[in-house]
This record gives structure tokens, C-alpha cells and sequence, in this order.
């Protein structure tokens, strides 16, 4: 089953996505830094793909497959940010 990112909501300090199967991801914007220094508008204009996350303006791609592997570490313990 492919997984893919529906929807991709932000805070202040957080970036939380909901995924096609159900399951959503909450990940602290301070892990990315272009990310934690754009503006509420600059968030908002993502595209969506199937391998992820992308902000032209902001020269960010996020993979969804990198950022499952890094909450399977941090879930087991094994990722300190």
C-alpha cells in the first residue's frame, strides 16, 4: 500500500501531517530550519507529492520516507534533536 501525505497543517512551532492511511505525523519545526524561520504564508504554499513536501519559495523538500524513519527513531529512543 503506497502512503501518501493529504493534508499538512502548521503552528508556531510544529508541522502536522495526515496521511492517506490514517495516521497523522507531528514533527517540531526546529528540526528544519528554513522551515522554523518562514512566515504563517511561506508555510502555506506547499505542494504535495507522492514522495513528500515541497516549498519552492523556501528551497525545502521533506520526503515522507525520511521523515517515518526519523519518528521510528525518536519512538524507539534512538533520535535526541
Amino acid at each position: 500500500m503506497v502512503v501518501l501525505i493529504v493534508t499538512a497543517d502548521f503552528t508556531n512551532d510544529r508541522m502536522t501531517l495526515t496521511l492517506s492511511d490514517g495516521r497523522w505525523l507531528s514533527v517540531p519545526l526546529h528540526y528544519f530550519p528554513r522551515l522554523q524561520r518562514a512566515s504563517p504564508l511561506q508555510l502555506a504554499d506547499f505542494e504535495l507529492s507522492p514522495r513528500g513536501i515541497h516549498w519552492n519559495a523556501l528551497n525545502e523538500d521533506l520526503s515522507l520516507q525520511g521523515l517515518l524513519a526519523e519518528q521510528s527513531l525518536a519512538s524507539a529512543g534512538l533520535l535526541h534533536v
